[in-house]
């Protein structure tokens, strides 16, 4: 398990600055190895996966699944799956105040989530909480803007 001495704010705001989001600019600031995921080779994308950082403030990032494509003009696509310390909608918001409801659960299951996302400069950030644990952060979602 790697540690790391950022919080998960400090990570969020260090990973946003990577984009266009590559395998070995993520790797290296999470001092994380990835391993390419998925049944087969694709021309268009890959998808890549790490696992187990533990952030200063206790969070954890249980994976971080990347997805980026060959066409240098696509800047990536991030979702960190967390687990650690309760982070409740108050906290994120208290970083993240122009939040929005842009997922809501649709009763077929308690892996649905309520997801909060705000649009940044770069692109949007989201927040998702699961309906299995609702008061607690459980991804964090990096959805950059493409060039145009």
């Amino acid at each position: 398990m790697t540690r790391s001495k950022m919080t998960l704010w400090q990570a969020i705001d260090a990973l946003a600055q990577q984009v266009p989001f590559t395998k070995a600019k993520i790797e290296n600031l999470l001092s994380t190895q990835f391993v390419e995921t998925g049944s087969s080779p694709n021309e268009i994308s890959q998808y890549f996966e790490g696992h187990s950082v533990t952030l200063s403030d206790g969070v954890v990032i249980e994976t971080v699944d990347l997805r980026t494509q060959h066409q240098s003009s696509h800047p990536g696509f991030m979702v960190l799956k967390l687990s650690g310390p309760c982070i409740g909608l108050d906290m994120v918001r208290s970083h993240y105040g122009n939040l929005e409801v842009t997922d809501v659960p649709r009763g077929r299951s308690l892996e649905e989530s309520t997801t909060h996302s705000t649009t940044l400069p770069w692109g949007r950030l989201s927040f998702s909480f699961k309906e299995r644990n609702p008061g607690c952060l459980a991804s964090v979602t990096f959805k950059p803007k493409q060039e145009e």
